[in-house]
């Protein structure tokens, strides 16, 4: 298993034979008005891409956890062959189909691809009435036979439902999104140092990487926070932080 962090929580993964393009946002820098109702108002993305697009524009599916524009964006729609075969969450393979694309899979809770077996997971988007808003997202689990368990969290603050899924799956690697992101009114919509450091004492047995962080303009735990944070709960060995480019 290779995994490269692109930007955001857009993920290139090579895994058992096969290459797998996860939540693709490709806009330019500063392409994209801010998130409404929050306290930054930078325009989004905060960062440029690392290389250039055509870099991860040849997968060999593409796996969306929702279709939030930073989790799947024009620019990705507009750059991706329209005969890709795409994994989608419940109820949004028709949108992506919209989008032109000819090869839509809705995830169930389960899918072959070659030897790989990928699980569907759920969670929490925020909670309370912005949770409801937010809508339905999903994380995936990656098993195949002579790769370690891959868990992708998504877009989901620390709940029973990522507790359920750590516990069914124990995956040795878990990618959590946890960039802090959050409105004026409410909680955090995705993890922050809280939910992290809550996940890292719950499952020790897995190894942890943090994304989402410092690309869009609503998210408000930074790297450098998120590592001040895991040197005093004396985290910091189960926790990676990659930067946007780089392979971890």
């Amino acid at each position: 298993m290779k995994i490269q962090l692109i930007r955001n929580a857009s993920l290139w993964l090579e895994y058992a034979g096969h290459n797998f393009l996860i939540d693709p946002m490709f806009s330019d820098q500063g392409a994209n008005p801010p998130v409404f109702n929050t306290a930054n108002d930078k325009r989004n993305p905060l960062a440029a891409l690392p290389l250039p697009i055509e870099t991860w524009v040849q997968p060999d599916a593409v796996l969306l956890s929702h279709l939030h524009p930073d989790h799947w964006d024009p620019a990705a729609v507009e750059a991706l062959d329209k005969t890709v075969p795409i994994l989608s969450q419940p109820g949004e393979g028709d949108a992506v189909r919209k989008d032109g694309f000819t090869n839509v899979t809705e995830m169930g809770e389960s899918i072959s691809f070659g030897d790989i077996t990928i699980f569907r997971t759920s969670g929490h988007h925020g909670i309370g009435e912005i949770g409801k808003l937010m809508g339905q997202v999903s994380g995936y689990v990656f098993k195949a036979v002579g790769e370690p368990t891959l868990y992708i969290a998504g877009d989901t603050i620390w709940c029973d439902e990522v507790k359920q899924a750590l516990d069914e799956h124990r995956p040795d690697i878990t990618i959590v999104n946890a960039g802090g992101a959050q409105f004026l009114q409410g909680g955090p919509i995705i993890m922050n140092e809280d939910d992290v450091v809550s996940l890292c004492r719950y499952a020790p047995y897995t190894k942890a990487a943090a994304i989402h962080m410092e690309a869009i303009n609503h998210c408000f735990t930074t790297r450098a926070d998120l590592k001040e944070r895991l040197l005093a709960e004396g985290l910091e060995d189960q926790v990676q932080i990659p930067l946007d480019g780089e392979w971890f």
